[in-house]
């Protein structure tokens, strides 16, 4: 009697990382010399769920995103799940870009799983479930193959997998 094993495919994105990620970046910032007498601030926006980046112009707006870069990946929050919109004209002469944070796995995305899943020949059964993939079969190394190929696969989320079980 063998149980079937399964696990969940997600994209999610832990906002208390990215205020702390945010955090750290502000205080970067304050002590650099080239922000020196800058504008520049990011702030999170956690009812949109979207980045809000403000500076002096874009040449500074692209310094703010490596170093807020740099301290989200130091945290583990998936930057491919951040959508950047058009950089924008804001008040008192400075620029400002939104980045909306993906949560969860589109359509598209979920589509392309399911056909490496299908296109591996591995004895295994997937379903999408709203926006998450669950993938179960009755051997775990077989689950573990699937993890290992949604791994290398092109995708435009970041994937995490829970609930193995």
């Amino acid at each position: 009697m063998s149980k079937d094993s399964s696990f969940d495919i997600v994209s999610q994105v832990d906002l208390s990382e990215v205020s702390n990620a945010i955090a750290q970046t502000m205080k970067e910032i304050g002590t650099r010399y080239d922000f020196k007498g800058s504008k520049s601030e990011v702030s999170l926006d956690k009812e949109k769920e979207e980045l809000v980046l403000v500076s002096d112009d874009e040449y500074k707006m692209d310094q703010l995103k490596d170093v807020l870069f740099s301290k989200l990946i130091k945290r583990g929050v998936p930057v491919r799940n951040l959508d950047y919109g058009k950089v924008e004209k804001a008040s008192g002469g400075t620029v400002r870009q939104r980045a909306k944070m993906v949560q969860g796995i589109d359509k598209e995305n979920a589509k392309k799983i399911n056909t490496i899943i299908k296109n591996s020949g591995v004895k295994v059964k997937s379903q999408v479930q709203d926006d998450q993939v669950r993938v179960s079969g009755k051997n775990r190394d077989d689950l573990q193959k699937i993890i290992s190929l949604v791994r290398e696969a092109d995708l435009t989320v970041d994937v995490q997998f829970i609930n193995y079980r």
